[in-house]
C-alpha cells in the first residue's frame, strides 16, 4: 500500500508535518503545542480514553498514531489521566479535532494538549500510517507543529535520523517517582470522583515498585483490599524490605525491559520471600529475572482489543495492551525454574502471562486495570489479594494455582 500522503512539498494550509528518518515527508494540520518532538512511531487501536493514553508512562519517547478516526469530542478533565504530565510525545489523528460534547469536559483536546506540551496532528490518513507501521516496524520520526507552516525539514530528517531508538534505553528511571509515596484511594464513581481510602493498617501491606506505572493500577489494589506503599524504580532489596511487606507488585513501564539497570536481580532475590505480582513492564522484568529473555515485537500491542487466552481454561479475555516488548517463551522452558505459561496472545502466540509452580509468583503482559479498555481480566487483583492473604496465614501456595484460580 502507498504510504499515506508522503510529499515532499508543503501543501497550502499546512502547519504540522511527520519527517522520517530516510526523508519521507506528511503533511497535516497541528494542534496542541507548537514546537518539535522526536521518537519512535507506534499506533494505538483504542476507541476511546486519549487521555489515559497519553499520560500512561509507558509511551515515553512514543508518538501515537490513533487509528479510531474521531479523537477529542469528549474534550478534557482532570480526573481522566494516568500520570502527573503527558508521557507520550504527541498524537496523530485522521480527523480534525472537534470541540468537547460531554458534560465532564473542563476544556477541549487541543488546549489540553498545548497546556501539558504535547504536539498534535490532524488530516493524516492514519489507517495508512498504522499498515506502514505493521509492514517495516516502528519507525523513528520527528513531528513538528508551526501555526506560520515554517518547517526545516532537513534539520527535522537529522533529528530523526541521528535519534538511536528504544531498544537498549532505561526509561523506567526517567519516568519512575523520586520518592517514597503511601498511596490512598481507590476506584472513580460518577458524581463522587476518586474513592478515599486504602490506608487502614489492617490492610496486607503491598509494597509497590514504580517502572512508570499508571495511577489506576494502585487503586485497583486498593480496591482489592491492601495497602499500598509505591517505590522508585531504583528502590535497593534493603529499602523494599524496610517496608516490611506482605506482598510486592511490580508495575508497568517504558522502554527495553532488559535495560533497566539492577532490576531484574533485585527482582530475583525478591522473588519468592513474600507473593509477587508483574503487569507488563513488571511482567517482563519478572520473565528475566527467572532467567527468560526479552525480544522488541515488530509493532507491538496497543489498544484495547488483545485477545488474551487463559491456557488452564480456554477463555479469552479482550485486554488493554501497551508494550513494545515480550518475553520469549523457549527462554522460560530452558531457564531451569518451574515456570509455567499461563496465558498467551492469539494474534501472535506471545507470552501474556507466567507463574511459578512452586513459590508464589505470577505476572501477566496486559493491563488488567484497563484505564482505557475493558476489565475482563480486572480479577487478577482479587487473585493476588487471595495469594497474599494465604501467604500470610501460613498456607504454602503457588502462582500458577493462583493464576489458575485455585
Amino acid at each position: 500500500m502507498a504510504d499515506p500522503r508522503v510529499s515532499p512539498a508543503r501543501p497550502d494550509g499546512a502547519t504540522g508535518v511527520i519527517v522520517f528518518a530516510d526523508g519521507r515527508t506528511i503533511w497535516g494540520r497541528g494542534f496542541g503545542a507548537e514546537g518539535q518532538a522526536v521518537g519512535e512511531l507506534c499506533f494505538n487501536t483504542a476507541m476511546t480514553g486519549y487521555q489515559e493514553v497519553m499520560t500512561d508512562p509507558s509511551y515515553a519517547l512514543q508518538v501515537i498514531a490513533f487509528t479510531f478516526p474521531h479523537i477529542g469530542n469528549v474534550g478534557a478533565n482532570e480526573e481522566d489521566v494516568e500520570a502527573d504530565e503527558a508521557h507520550a510525545l504527541g498524537c496523530i489523528v485522521r480527523e480534525a479535532v472537534t470541540g468537547p460534547s460531554n458534560f465532564r469536559a473542563g476544556q477541549d483536546y487541543p488546549s489540553w494538549m498545548a497546556a501539558t506540551g504535547r504536539i498534535g496532528i490532524s488530516g493524516v490518513d492514519t489507517r495508512a500510517l498504522t499498515r506502514l507501521v505493521r509492514r517495516e516496524g516502528p519507525p523513528t520520526i520527528a513531528i513538528a507543529h508551526s501555526a506560520k507552516g515554517e518547517f526545516d525539514l532537513d534539520a527535522l530528517q537529522k533529528m530523526a535520523a541521528d535519534w538511536p531508538g528504544l531498544e537498549g534505553m532505561d526509561l523506567a528511571k526517567e519516568v519512575s517517582r523520586d520518592q517514597l509515596e503511601a498511596w490512598s484511594g481507590g476506584k472513580w464513581e460518577l458524581g463522587q470522583g476518586y474513592r478515599m481510602g486504602g490506608t487502614e493498617p489492617d490492610r496486607p501491606h503491598v509494597v509497590a515498585i514504580d517502572y512508570g506505572s499508571k495511577r489506576n493500577i494502585f487503586r485497583n489494589l486498593v480496591e482489592a483490599g491492601a495497602r499500598v506503599t509505591v517505590l522508585p524504580a531504583g528502590a535497593s532489596v534493603d529499602e523494599v524490605m524496610a517496608q516490611k511487606p506482605d506482598g510486592f507488585f511490580l508495575s508497568n513501564g517504558p522502554g527495553d525491559p532488559a535495560a533497566v539497570e539492577g532490576v531484574r536481580e533485585n527482582v530475583r532475590e525478591l522473588a519468592g520471600r513474600y507473593p509477587m505480582f508483574g503487569i507488563c513492564l513488571g511482567h517482563q522484568i519478572l520473565g528475566l529475572a527467572l532467567g527468560g529473555t526479552t525480544r522488541k515485537l515488530k509493532f507491538g500491542h496497543h489498544g484495547g482489543n488483545q485477545p488474551g487466552q487463559d491456557l488452564a481454561t480456554g477463555k479469552v479475555a479482550i485486554c488493554a495492551e501497551n508494550h513494545g516488548y515480550a518475553v520469549e517463551a523457549d527462554s522460560l522452558r530452558q531457564a531451569g525454574e518451574a515456570v509455567e505459561i499461563t496465558h498467551v496472545n492469539l494474534n501472535d502466540d506471545t507470552v501474556e502471562g507466567l507463574a511459578h509452580a512452586e513459590r508464589p509468583l505470577f505476572s501477566v503482559q496486559y493491563h488488567p486495570e484497563a484505564s482505557p479498555g475493558p476489565h475482563d481480566a480486572g480479577y487478577f487483583f482479587g487473585r493476588f489479594r487471595e495469594m497474599v492473604a494465604r501467604h500470610t496465614a501460613g498456607e504454602r501456595v503457588s502462582g500458577a494455582a493462583v493464576a489458575k484460580g485455585s
